[in-house]
Parts: structure tokens; sequence; C-alpha cells
């Protein structure tokens, strides 16, 4: 087959075939039809810039001649400026030439040097001007930022529990009132179909004379005056009195209705029910049918009679509870269901008919006579009910409880007898007898019931009331040989708790012998000195201090030589006994372990607290003789002296003890001393002296330096704290001092140069890094304090003392969220509670600051610090006996540290004085936080 010709081909081949459609293209426009575009036609997204590659954009209309012509410039005399000109440009229909650009170019960066001019002062005059705009104004975002990061802590399910934003519009539009209905007055109806109302045709119009008169006939509105609505109203309620008066009336004489109170008691068979009517239809039929299905099942009954009273149909349930009485006369819980339901004077027939039915019943008695109102007739109640359950031990309990002690001492020796196996009764009988009989009402008790270790103990407080001390041991081990006999476990735990409630009630030596019989059961013996330790701490805290020293003893008897035991005791004593018990217990103490240092300095202590110091130089001079050569006695003897103001035998005593033991806190005591007399001279040569012998004791040199920077000579100073550091590198304080004393000289770069050392020297100490902050912030570096507290909690990140300054370095707006950040890091630190709790003062939150306050002090109860900023909150904002109440809590608890309690109790114009005036001291000087 021949191909067909080119020409033919290349006739039919249309010229746009294989050529992409050219962007706007909608096939068949021309006929009306309409394009749209799909996400394949635009592609993928892209930014504003980008060219678009809009295919099927709609065809661009032509423009209006006068549109596509530039606009003619505005050249009035309104738009024209003696110094700017005219408001447009004058040359924009001229060409842009290269000469144009090089002039925008020079002009441009003309207006660039001159901005640079003065760029950093307006930069920072704008930064400043932004942050006190931002300390007056802090932004929402810097309000809620805490409370956003505490966003992290939300569960999935609390998201999800979040509810759906709700309506926006008003209450008014969401719930629409219904719409009222006021009744008309009957003198309005009555009006108006009484004929008063006008007529609204004229009369004058000649329409009426269309009507013969006469010939209208009277209906619903034909004024006739007859009908008169207030007399319906009246025979209304004539009609329903009559019909009252027939129901209260009736033949039988049983007045259903009260006539007077009708209306008022239709308010009272409201059903109080809420829920839905179909389930209580539906609960109704299903208890119908458990009661048809098993009449004498007594719950269904019940269940039936609470419906219809939570309904409000009382006196069905009131029939329902009958029936089911009759039906099942031996249920206990029926009577007095059916009781409960009835009036009072009701009831107490009910309950007549249960007891016939049932005599046997406690709970039918009990009800009976908690029905009857005097107690007469509850007295006859209970004796009936005894002689029909004589061995009810609740029935003989309650009539007991009604009688006079006489008459009770009767019914309980009745009692005791018909049920011998109660030990209630036992004991309130012997409670009521005298001694004698008392003995022996136990003793039947203990033959009747001899498991129990309650007429054991009883017995033995008996004893003790009566006197009979020697007889109190003896009965507890017999009791405790007698239980174990008849095959009762001996629980320590149980016995401890008798012995606990046993000085709660007075009985001291009862408690003492159960502790001493009971103590050693069940322990055993390489567990029995921390066995007994627990029980003592344990006693303690229940208040049972009796017990507790009874524990004590009893250890101290099994292990007299344990130093830790006579320590612990004796805190005990220091704590809750009395001083002369103290000094008892260490006078023993020390008999027993003559080389504890610490006991002889307890008893020399308490003398000279208690004002007797002759008393504690011999407890010292007996201490010198056990330890001869022991520094702790030595300085507590020096210090004795010295507070007493015998100086000159203080000074043999140090000399002697120089001589005997010259350890380093001998010779610091020393020339501290002459220096507290104010002795430089001789308290400098001490030092040197001391300084030859021990010069990598850093106190040495602080006390040197800190006498030459009395006495003026800076420079002198200046080279002892070189010297020291040299000696004593790992030394905190000697930088400190060092960074000091260049700071008094106002050398910042060495101050500055010299914590940078420390810090090389003792990496990740936080006292350093703090010092280094806060001559920032003194120098007025507040930025530069701030990137070196960052730098700082980088290095020491649970430092807190650093978290508790970066709070105060804060803004007022970010210190809460900082707060929280520290608290996170350092949940437990004094420092960082202190601070969170002057932040509360600073937002005069009271209430929380005094709460945080006791919780610092109570974690750490010898920071001073704490101490003095809670005793000057409450001398600010707290009542006389708030601040007496913290003075004498900081007095027991003799704090000794804190950077502002320090200060002043190391400073040697001080060193007299005792911590309730170190106190007051500290809190006069403290700032108050803002």
């Amino acid at each position: 087959m021949t191909a067909p010709p080119a020409a033919l081909v290349n006739r039919n081949k249309k010229h746009f075939m294989g050529i992409p459609a050219p962007l706007g293209y909608v096939a068949g426009v021309g006929r009306g039809a309409t394009g749209f575009t799909t996400r394949s036609d635009i592609g993928p997204a892209r930014d504003a810039n980008d060219v678009s590659d809009d295919r099927h954009a709609p065809p661009s209309k032509r423009k209006k001649k006068e549109e596509e012509e530039d606009d003619d410039e505005d050249l009035n005399d309104s738009n024209y400026d003696e110094f700017t000109g005219y408001g447009g440009s004058l040359f924009s229909k001229d060409p842009y030439d290269k000469d144009d650009e090089e002039a925008d170019m020079i002009y441009e960066e003309i207006d660039k040097r001159m901005d640079e001019k003065r760029k950093e002062y307006r930069e920072k005059r704008l930064k400043e001007e932004l942050e006190r705009y931002r300390q007056e104004r802090p932004k929402i975002q810097q309000q809620f930022s805490d409370l956003k990061r505490g966003l992290v802590t939300v569960s999935e399910d609390e998201w999800k529990s979040i509810p759906e934003v709700g309506d926006a519009r008003n209450r008014k539009i969401r719930n629409p009132r219904a719409e009222k209905f006021t009744p008309l007055p009957d003198s309005v109806l009555s009006r108006n179909l009484g004929g008063e109302s006008s007529t609204t045709i004229n009369p004058s119009s000649g329409i009426m004379s269309a009507i013969p008169h006469g010939t209208a006939t009277p209906g619903m509105l034909t004024p006739t005056g007859d009908l008169d609505l207030r007399k319906m109203g009246q025979a209304r309620n004539t009609l329903m009195n009559v019909k009252l008066n027939q129901v209260s009336d009736s033949v039988e004489g049983q007045t259903v209705v009260d006539p007077k109170g009708y209306l008022t008691d239709l308010q009272s068979m409201i059903p109080t029910y809420g829920g839905d009517i179909s389930d209580i239809k539906k609960a109704r039929l299903l208890l119908k049918s458990v009661r048809e299905t098993n009449p004498n099942h007594p719950p269904a009954w019940v269940a039936s009679a609470r419906l219809e009273e939570v309904t409000g149909k009382l006196q069905a349930a009131r029939n329902l509870i009958m029936k089911g009485c009759e039906v099942n006369p031996k249920s206990e819980d029926l009577w007095l269901e059916a009781a409960r339901l009835q009036p009072p004077d009701t009831a107490r027939g009910v309950i007549a008919q249960a007891v016939r039915h049932i005599p046997t019943s406690v709970r039918i008695w009990i009800k009976a006579a908690d029905l009857e109102c005097e107690t007469k007739a509850k007295r006859r109640v209970y004796r009936k009910a005894l002689e029909n359950i004589p061995n009810s031990v609740r029935l003989w309990k309650a009539a007991v409880e009604l009688e006079d002690p006489e008459d009770a001492r009767i019914l309980l020796s009745r009692a005791v007898e018909c049920c011998p196996t109660s030990v209630d009764l036992w004991l309130a009988l012997a409670r009521l007898e005298t001694y004698e009989n008392a003995r022996k009402v136990l003793n039947k008790a203990r033959e009747n019931i001899p498991t129990d270790r309650q007429i054991w103990t009883t017995a033995a407080k008996l004893e003790e009331a009566n006197g009979n001390v020697t007889m109190v041991g003896k009965i507890i081990e017999r009791a405790i040989a007698s239980l174990s006999a008849n095959g009762v476990e001996i629980n320590r735990e149980h016995w401890f708790k008798e012995a606990v409630e046993a000085e709660k009630a007075g009985s001291v030596h009862c408690c003492q012998a159960i502790i001493k019989a009971i103590i050693g059961q069940g322990v055993e013996e390489e567990d029995r000195k921390h066995t007994w330790m627990e029980d003592a701490d344990s006693c303690a805290a229940q208040g049972a201090y009796e017990c507790a020293r009874a524990v004590y003893a009893h250890a101290l008897a099994t292990f007299p030589s344990k130093k830790s035991i006579w320590l612990r005791a004796a805190y005990f004593e220091k704590n809750n006994g009395s001083r002369d018990s103290l000094e008892s217990l260490l006078q023993r103490a020390v008999a027993h372990c003559p080389k504890s240092e610490v006991l002889w300095l307890m008893g020399a202590k308490s003398k000279w607290m208690a004002g007797d110091v002759p008393a504690a130089r011999g407890i010292l001079s007996l201490a010198f003789q056990a330890n001869p050569n022991s520094e702790e006695i030595w300085l507590a003897a020096v210090k004795l002296e010295s507070e007493n103001s015998e100086y000159e035998r203080a000074r043999r005593l140090l000399a002697k003890a120089r001589a005997s033991a010259p350890t380093p806190r001998v010779m610091m005591k020393s020339a501290k001393l002459e220096w507290c007399l104010n002795n430089l001279e001789l308290a400098l040569h001490l030092l040197d002296e001391a300084i030859k012998v021990f010069p990598d004791y850093a106190k040495l040199w602080m006390m040197k330096g800190q006498i030459e920077e009395q006495q003026g000579d800076l420079d002198k100073a200046w080279d002892t704290y070189n010297k020291a550091i040299k000696k004593c590198t790992s030394s905190v304080p000697l930088w400190l001092m060092l960074c000091g004393l260049e700071e008094k000289r106002k050398n910042m770069t060495k101050a500055r140069s010299v914590l940078e050392k420390g810090r090389l020297r003792n990496p990740c100490c936080d006292r350093l890094w703090l010092e280094a902050v806060r001559i920032e912030f003194r120098a007025g570096m507040r930025d530069i304090a701030n990137t070196l507290m960052a730098k700082a909690l980088q290095e020491c990140p649970s430092s807190g003392i650093l978290w508790a300054e970066a709070i105060f370095l804060e803004p007022r707006p970010q210190r809460k969220t900082k707060s929280v950040d520290a608290l996170k890091r350092c949940e437990h630190d004094p420092h960082v509670l202190l601070a969170v709790s002057k932040l509360f003062w600073c937002e005069s939150k009271m209430q929380k600051c005094r709460e945080w306050f006791n919780r610092t002090v109570k974690i750490e109860p010898d920071l001073g610090d704490a101490w003095a900023y809670y005793y000057k909150f409450e001398l600010l904002n707290g009542t006389e006996e708030a601040q007496e109440d913290v003075k004498k809590r900081c007095i027991a608890a003799e704090p000794h540290h804190g950077e502002y309690w320090c200060a002043v109790s190391k400073n040697i114009k001080n060193w007299r004085l005792n911590t309730e005036h170190i106190l007051v001291l500290v809190a006069k000087e403290l700032p108050i936080p803002i």
C-alpha cells in the first residue's frame, strides 16, 4: 500500500500540535467555557518572591488609554514646601542615567556615615529606655512564662480534658427567657364584657340608623351587666370549702385531710427525687417482681420501702414495710426499718410488736430504749431486755451507763456473773470497787480470762495507785509468765503500747516495769543496741518520756561502757528532762566513760549555765586528770574563765596549754584573747610565733591580717595575705580577704585578678564566683555581673548561694521564674529557701513568707541569717508573741553561720555578746528586701 502524499499530511496537521499551551489558556473560552485550576496546575508552595507559574491566570483586561498613560505630576501650591520642594519628583519622567545613580550612592554613603556617628549612644539609650519600660510594663509573655513552663508537666489526659471553647454570646442571648404572659385583671374583662367599651362606629355617620332599634339578640357581647367575675371567684372558694368539710367530717371518724393546712401539705407531697420517672417505674416493677418471687427475702421489702421514701411517697413506704413485717415477722432489719419510717408514737407500737415476735434481738431492745425520752423509761426497757437476754455485753454496758455509781456497781456484779468472759465489765467493776474488793475482782477476772494482758496491767496500776510499788514489777513478771504458759504470744509492740498508755494514765512505775520485762523479748543479741535505741526514739516521739528513760536505763545497764548510748541519753535529758536529771546522768556517764571529753564538757556547761562556776571548774579539773593533754578541755576551761572576766586565770591556763598541748587552736585562742583585750602587739607576737610552727593553719594568717588592717597598716596586711595564699592555697576566706583589701585600696583590676587566681586554684568554688559577681555589681557593671553569674551557675549548678543571688539579680517580673528554677536545682538548700521567703516579703504575701521562713529555719537551724531575717520580718509585720517565739527558738538553736551573722558575731568588739544580743544587732543591720 502506498503512503499518502506529504502535502496532504501537512495540510491536515495543526501548527500547535505538540506545543505546550500558553499561560492562561482555557479550552473553549471563546464559546463561554470557564476554566478551573488544581494543585497539579499550581505546583508546590513557593516564596512570595518567586516568579509566578500560573498557567491559568485570568486574561488581563485592556486598560483604558487614560490609565496606561502616566499620571500628571501634582504641581499645585498645596503640594509645595519651601524646604523640601514639591511632594512628588519633578524629574520622574526624565531618564535615569549613571550620573544619577552615582549621586544617589554618594548621598546614601553620607547618610550612613552620619547615622553611625551617634549610633552607639542612641542604641544604648534606646536599650535603657526599653529596659525601664519593660520593668514598668512587662510583657504578657514574661508574666506568664513560669506558668507556660508548668505546661511541660501536663499529661495527655489533662490536655484532652480541657473543655472546648464555649459559646461567646452573653447569657441573655444563650438562655432566652420564656415569653411571659401576664393575666388580665377581672376589671378589664368585666369592662369589655359589660359594654363599657366605646364603639368604633361614629353614630353621626348614619350607619347605625340601618339597624332597627331593639331587634339585636342579647348575647355574649350584649351589655347586660349580669356577669360579675369577683362573685364567680367567691363561689369557687365556697365550693372548695364544702368539699374539704365533707372529707374531714367523714362518717367513719377518721380525718384524712386537714382543711386549714391542705395547700401547705401539698408542698410536702412534691417528690424530692430528681431522677427519671421511667427509672423509678422500672425499679418499682423489678422490686415488685422480687417480692412476689421470694416474699421471705427481707432486703427486697426494705429496698421497696426506701424507693417509695425517696420518691416522696412516705405512706406507701410505710404500708409496704408493714406488709413485709407481716410476711417476715422474725426479720430484725424489717422491724427496725419500719420503726424508722414511722412517727415516734407509732414507732413505739411497731417496736412493741417486734419485741413480741423477736424477744432475743439486742438491736430491737436498744431501738426501743432510744425511742423513750425519759431516763427512767429507758432503764425499765433495758432491765426488761436483760431479763430476756442476760448474756448480752452490749445491753449490760448500755444499762450501766444510765445508773448511778452505787447502782452501777450492783449491776456490774450481776453482769460479770452473766458475762464472765467480758474484760470490759470486769475492769469497770474493779474501778468502782474499793482497793480490797478490786483486788478480789481482778483475781476472779484472771481466773475466768487467763489470756488477757489488760487485767494484769490494771492490777499493777491498782497497786501503784495505792502505794504498793514493790508489787508492780512482780505482777508484770507474773503476767508474762502466766500468759506464756497459756499459749499467748508476747508481742513487743502491744506491750509497748500498754506501757505508753500506763504513763499517760500516770502510772510511771507500771510503765517502767513493763519496759523492763518486755524489752528483751524477741530481740537478737547482736541487734539489741540498735533495736533499743529505736524503741527509745519511738517512745520520745509519742511523748512517753518515762518509757524512753526506762529504755535508756536498761540499755546503759547492759552496755555501761558505750559512749554513744550515754551521749544519746544525755541529749535526751537535755531536751526533755530537768537540769538535775541531766547532771546526775552525766556524773554516772563520766564514771563509766572517763575518756569521753564531750560528756565532761556537757557537765561543766550545765553547771556554768546554772550559774555554778566553781562546780564547773571542779568538773573541768577532774576532766584534766582523766584527759591531761586534751585540747577541748583546755579551751573549755579558758572560755569559762574569760566569760567570767577572770582574764589572768585564762592567760595562765593558755600558757600551760601552749606548754603541754601546743596545738594551732590553742595558739589561735591565746592570740584571740589578747586581741579581745586590745593587746594588739602581744597578739601579733603570739601569731608570729604560731605561724613559724604552724604555717599551714589559715586562721592564724587571717587573724594577723585583720589586726594589721585594724591598726591601719594596709601594706603589711596585703603582704600578710599574699604570703598566706602561697602557704594555704585552698583557703577560700584568705582569697576573699585579699580581694576585699584590694577593693578597699581602690584596685578593682587587682581584685578581679585575685578572684581569677583563686578560682583557678580552687575550681567549682561558689563563694569565689559569688564575690566576683558582687564586685561587678558594686562597680555598676550589671551586664558583666549577669554574664559571670551565668558562668558560675554552669560551673556550680547546685550551689544554693549562687541561685539565691541570681534570683535578686533579675528584674522583678522574672524573679518568680528564676526562683522556680532555683527550687528545682536546690530544693532543700536553706539559702534558696531564704531567698524565696524574701521574695514573698517583697510581694507582701505575709502568710506565705512566714511559712517559708519556718521551713528555712527547720531545714538549717544553724543559719543565723535566716533567723535574723525571720526576726526582722516579725518585728515589722508580726505580734510581740511571734517576735518572742522566734527569739526563743533562735537562742535554743544557737546558730553560728551566715554572712551577716558572722559579720557581727566575729567582730572583735562583740566577742562577749550572747545569741540574743547578736540576733538583735544583725536584724537591725539587715536591709529590707526590695
